[in-house]
């Protein structure tokens, strides 16, 4: 039997890019508006939290993304350049929509035993890491152990490649970035992955 998911995943197979990322910006900036004052009903830790994350910021990062659609630029002198900043651009997304569901969890979160750690040298101890200044590397590791369920497994290959894609940006030797056409496909996965982590968080 086909699953209402199912269904809405091959509509949205059908919309255009900027239809994607209209969809990709309404969903972030609902998230902004909601989780930056959750002050009355979030636990007093995670409003504080979410208070000072920059979540406006995800929601701008989600408008530059109509930077990386235009068609012109799959065929211009400065594709390659721009194809990186487009990938650095997703992957602030993937890393900024990761650490939200961690801050909105963050009680659940500091308390689990494969909780991220880092070493503090103050400490001079290994302490759990806060979750809006967690490494992406980290934080999918994590979320492989944690986050997916039973047939979500992909997803932590998916965040890999864009990882890899993303991190061309410090590198002075060549690094697979693919092409815009793969860039565009995975601009759909985003959206995908934002509706899968949305859904997870509550609505109190």
């Amino acid at each position: 039997m086909t699953s209402w998911y199912q269904n809405w995943n091959r509509k949205q197979e059908q919309w255009s890019l900027e239809e994607v990322v209209n969809k990709i910006i309404e969903i972030n900036e609902d998230n902004e508006l909601f989780w930056s004052k959750s002050y009355g009903w979030a636990p007093s830790d995670a409003a504080d939290l979410l208070s000072i994350s920059r979540l406006d910021w995800q929601t701008s990062l989600s408008h530059t993304l109509k930077l990386w659609i235009d068609e012109s630029l799959l065929s211009n002198d400065n594709m390659d350049g721009s194809l990186i900043l487009a990938w650095t651009n997703l992957g602030a997304l993937v890393e900024g929509t990761m650490k939200l569901l961690l801050c909105v969890y963050y009680l659940d979160y500091k308390d689990d035993e494969d909780a991220i750690k880092i070493y503090d040298r103050k400490q001079k101890e290994r302490i759990v890491a806060e979750p809006d200044s967690a490494k992406l590397d980290l934080m999918r590791e994590f979320y492989k152990k944690r986050i997916w369920t039973e047939g979500q497994e992909h997803w932590n290959e998916w965040v890999l490649v864009v990882q890899q894609r993303r991190n061309a940006v410090h590198e002075f030797k060549t690094r697979e970035i693919g092409d815009f056409g793969e860039f565009h496909k995975n601009v759909r996965r985003y959206l995908e992955f934002l509706q899968l982590i949305t859904e997870r968080l509550p609505r109190p």
